[in-house]
Parts: C-alpha cells; sequence; structure tokens
C-alpha cells in the first residue's frame, strides 16, 4: 500500500483518454450554447466585468478543477478544454472590435431610460430598474428633479450615463455627461 502513494502513472497522466477534436467539438459547442443562453436570460452585468468574462472564469474553474484531481485521464485533456475556451474567448473579443455585427450580437445598444425628462417606462423595464434606482442614480450625479436631464442611457457595460440639460440649475457645467455604475 505504501508504495501505491509513492507512484505515478505517466503514461495516463499525459495520455488523453479521449480524441483531442472531440474534446475541442464540444467545449466549442458548450460554450456557444452558454453565450447564447447568457445573452437571452441574464441582463447587462454592473460595472466592467462582461458576461463572457464571468462565463470563462466559472468554466475554467470548473474544467481545470477535475484536470487537477484526477478526474480527467489525463492533464492534456483538462488542457485542450481550457486552451479551447480562451481561444473562442479571444476569438469573440477580436471579432467584436474588428466587425460591427459581431459586436451587435454580443454587445447590447445603449438604451435610453430618459428622454427630455421623462423616464421611459417599457425601457425600463426591459432592464429591470426601478423609479427608485434610477432616481437614485440621478442624485449621485447632482440631479435632483428627472426635468434637469436631457438624456439618460444604459450602456452596455451596465453603466447610466446622464445628459444633463443645457442651462439646468444642477449642471455646473451645462452639457455635461457622466456615467455611474448600475
Amino acid at each position: 500500500m505504501e508504495s501505491a502513494l509513492w507512484t505515478v502513472d505517466w503514461e495516463s497522466m499525459f495520455m488523453p483518454a479521449r480524441s483531442v477534436l472531440e474534446m475541442v467539438v464540444r467545449a466549442t459547442i458548450m460554450y456557444f450554447v452558454i453565450v447564447a443562453l447568457l445573452k437571452v436570460v441574464v441582463k447587462r452585468q454592473p460595472g466592467g466585468v462582461g458576461r463572457t468574462d464571468i462565463l470563462v472564469i466559472v468554466l475554467i474553474a470548473e474544467i481545470a478543477g477535475p484536470g487537477f484531481t484526477a478526474d480527467y485521464v489525463s492533464v492534456v485533456e483538462g488542457a485542450v478544454l481550457v486552451a479551447t475556451l480562451l481561444f473562442w474567448s479571444y476569438a469573440i473579443e477580436y471579432l467584436t472590435h474588428r466587425f460591427p455585427t459581431f459586436e451587435r450580437f454580443f454587445q447590447p445598444p445603449p438604451l435610453l431610460l430618459i428622454e427630455n425628462g421623462r423616464m421611459l417606462p417599457r425601457n425600463m423595464r426591459t432592464e429591470l430598474i426601478t423609479k427608485d434606482e434610477l432616481m437614485t442614480h440621478l442624485r449621485e450625479e447632482g440631479i435632483g428633479d428627472i426635468f434637469e436631464v436631457e438624456q439618460a442611457c444604459m450602456e452596455p457595460d451596465g453603466m447610466i450615463s446622464v445628459i444633463k440639460k443645457r442651462g439646468s440649475s444642477a449642471a455646473a457645467d451645462p452639457g455635461t455627461r457622466s456615467t455611474t455604475p448600475l
């Protein structure tokens, strides 16, 4: 029994039990299925961390973990899956910066929440923002009355940008634009 504690099965550690191509295909399919599901189900994230960032972190943790605990037969299997996820994450980032079509699919456009001093309830419902939440963000910008706002938008990164009306009493610098995290 003591000898089993100090032996290493080098062959099973580095020889994948499954086809490397099959692992790449499986990881690719799962990546895009989860991205599509997140696009449908999850709303914009507060701050600067996006859906795909969270997805990649969670999936890498999930995939890499068993590679350390021998649930995979080889370390290579875990490495192939992690490399596949990182490839697709980088490819999507590259494509969204390079081609507007991909950007429109993976990044939602800004959504008006206030226009000319009027809240847009339909858009607020879309982003699950209450009047109280929106008013809190306006107060954080030094705006006490909604009529002082020309536009407020929910940005793709979850921030709320506010454009004050010209000549507004709250605007130290007329027409200033600022953002507040949601």
